[in-house]
C-alpha cells in the first residue's frame, strides 16, 4: 500500500466569483462554486460553507465506519455544521471555528460497543484531523433520543 494519495480537481471561472470545479478523473458532475452577496451571486456554496460541509461529512463518514466497525448497521446519520468566521488582527475574515453536531439514528443503548466506536471515529477523519492543526473543531454526538453519546475537542 503506498503512503500517499493525491486528490485532483480543477477550478474555471464562470464570471465575476463563480467557479465551476471539476473533480478529474472521476464522474463526479461538475460543482458551482460562488461568494455571497456582494461580491458575488451566491450561484453555490462560498469556500468557507465547502469547508464546514467537508469537516461535517467526513465526520459522519468516519463515525459511520466506526460503528459498523463493530458490526452495526445503524440507522441513518445527519449532521449541522457551525463555521464561524472572525476577523484576525490584520482584520482579515478567517474561519476561527467549526462546530458540528451529529446525530445518530438510533438509541445509543441499540448500537453495540458505542462507547469504543465514539472514542475512535475522530481519529479516522482525514478532513477534521487535517483541519484540527489550524482551526478549532468541536463535535457533539447525540443519539435519536437526543442523549449526548460525544463530546470532542473544542
Amino acid at each position: 500500500m503506498s503512503d500517499e494519495q493525491t486528490v485532483e480537481l480543477s477550478l474555471e471561472q464562470v464570471a465575476d466569483y463563480e467557479f465551476r470545479v471539476r473533480f478529474d478523473g472521476t464522474a463526479v458532475p461538475d460543482l458551482a462554486t460562488d461568494e455571497s452577496a456582494p461580491l458575488g451571486r451566491g450561484a453555490g456554496p462560498n469556500p468557507s460553507r465547502l469547508l464546514a460541509a467537508a469537516v461535517a461529512n467526513c465526520l459522519c463518514a468516519s463515525l459511520l465506519f466506526s460503528l459498523r466497525k463493530f458490526k452495526n448497521e445503524p440507522h441513518a446519520l445527519s449532521a449541522k455544521a457551525r463555521a464561524t468566521l472572525q476577523r484576525n488582527e490584520h482584520g482579515r475574515w478567517r474561519v476561527a471555528r467549526i462546530a458540528v453536531d451529529l446525530k445518530l439514528g438510533d438509541a445509543a443503548a441499540a448500537l453495540e460497543h458505542v462507547d469504543r466506536a465514539m472514542a475512535q471515529f475522530e481519529d479516522f477523519c482525514i478532513v477534521t484531523e487535517s483541519v484540527r492543526q489550524g482551526i478549532k473543531v468541536a463535535v457533539n454526538v447525540h443519539d435519536a433520543e437526543g442523549v449526548l453519546v460525544h463530546a470532542g475537542e473544542a
